[in-house]
């Protein structure tokens, strides 16, 4: 596959699940790309993985997933990790994270002459100051990030973000993004849904009722699912109405996707 027109650059990572001794392939970047193409998109997936089995893994599953990887790096080193654990409140919290190969990557040059091709492009964590944001808006290309795992909205067609459960707080988030330069601001607010503004216009959406049996990668889908709304030309309400749809069934599974789990060693 070589033909696609929507592109995730940034993190992968084996999310490590502790209370369960098991493992999974996740990742911001990597989440949306796989739900992007469960959607029926055609995307490419840039990043770095390291030269273990872990790096295996991960490029086998984004392959198997039907996710292009002729763009990710294969570094000396160890792919990313994250360990999960549950805190005393029984939430999710990040207990470990090395982002192994991930740090420091930056797409070569031919590959961000291909991103400044795409017709969307989707920025999962990248710890380059922001300089490929700016090189593709500069270029025209439709940008979205998750300002949860990178700040800096100027530039973006689309800023997410979140506002753990506070609504109030999530309006004035979405307000900022705009002021910043982003032209769509979309913030979730955890079970009390979501909201999205182009500052003309405002949805508002309620979270979809699911039974939870784990959250990991939910914001992810959501993103993604909004995302594929979006250039399919869905209204505000619309979108929301997809992607809260969408990560209520990541919700009901293990992972930011369904996939084989691997037990810890």
């Amino acid at each position: 596959m070589s033909g696609f027109e929507i592109a995730t650059v940034g993190d992968n990572c084996i999310d490590r699940y502790l209370p369960t001794r098991q493992s999974a392939v996740g990742g911001n970047a990597l989440n949306v790309a796989v739900h992007l193409h469960r959607l029926g998109r055609e995307v490419g997936y840039f990043g770095a993985v390291g030269d273990d089995a872990d790096g295996c893994r991960v490029l086998a599953c984004l392959a198997g997933c039907g996710v292009d990887t002729g763009r990710v790096l294969v570094r000396p080193g160890r792919t990313a990790v994250t360990d999960l654990d549950i805190d005393a409140t029984g939430d999710r919290i990040i207990a470990f994270e090395d982002f192994g190969a991930c740090a420091g990557y930056r797409p070569p040059a031919a590959d961000r002459a291909r991103l400044c091709r795409m017709r969307h492009v989707h920025l999962g964590w990248l710890d380059d100051g922001g300089a490929l944001r700016r090189e593709l808006a500069k270029a025209g290309v439709s940008v979205s990030q998750d300002l949860a795992v990178n700040p800096g909205a100027d530039g973006l067609a689309i800023a997410f973000g979140s506002a753990g459960e506070d609504r109030a707080r999530a309006r004035q988030l979405a307000r900022d993004f705009l002021d910043q330069g982003a032209r769509v601001a979309v913030v979730t607010c955890g079970a009390r849904g979501s909201i999205a503004t182009d500052g003309t216009a405002m949805a508002e959406a309620d979270a979809a009722p699911v039974e939870v049996v784990d959250t990991t990668g939910a914001g992810d889908t959501f993103i993604a699912a909004f995302i594929d709304a979006h250039l399919a030309g869905g209204d505000l309400g619309a979108c929301l109405e997809a992607a809260r749809h969408a990560a209520a069934l990541t919700c009901r599974h293990v992972g930011g996707f369904e996939q084989a789990l691997q037990p810890l060693p």
